[in-house]
């Protein structure tokens, strides 16, 4: 399991490590018109996910924008922002912020990806900061846990990843 901390403070995360060269966990999770959508909506199209802490915070706004930026350039690459937010605190968030390329899923109902991904911090119900790249066949070909879940992730290596997926 990922050793991570939060404003330096161990955390426990709860489900299992992701790792490179292993099929990517199905989930479950929520649009910001509240539907459902899985991993499998994604099928055939090689995913970058970005997982965020919460939407209204300094890191994971220049995440978000980030990957936004980058959605634009990247071919057949989907840019998924997924965070512990309510739906409609991640709509209100990408249309106040012209965010337009990287589709925000709400995991706060079940906490499905959180588990599935073992990204979710047991002592705050939050996801803690990872990036995923998955490729078109759905194996895991990038991931990072981000150990200081305050810091930035590796943008350059995530999108290095995601630009070599097929």
């Amino acid at each position: 399991m990922a050793n991570v901390t939060f404003k330096n403070n161990p955390v426990t995360l709860v489900g299992d490590e992701v790792k490179v060269g292993e099929k990517a966990p199905n989930f479950t999770a929520l649009a910001n018109d509240l539907s459902e959508v899985s991993l499998k909506d994604y099928e055939g199209q090689v995913k970058l996910i970005s997982v965020i802490p919460s939407i209204d915070t300094g890191v994971c706004d220049a995440q978000t924008r980030r990957f936004n930026e980058e959605a634009a350039k990247l071919d057949n690459v989907t840019v998924l922002t997924i965070s512990m937010d309510l739906p409609f605190a991640q709509k209100r968030w990408c249309g106040a912020n012209g965010i337009e390329n990287v589709d925000t899923l709400s995991d706060h109902r079940d906490a499905y990806f959180g588990e599935a991904f073992g990204v979710l911090i047991k002592e705050m119900r939050l996801l803690t900061r990872s990036v995923f790249v998955v490729n078109s066949d759905d194996e895991v070909v990038y991931a990072e846990y981000v150990p200081e879940a305050t810091d930035h992730p590796d943008y350059d290596a995530a999108i290095e990843a995601a630009k070599e997926a097929k």
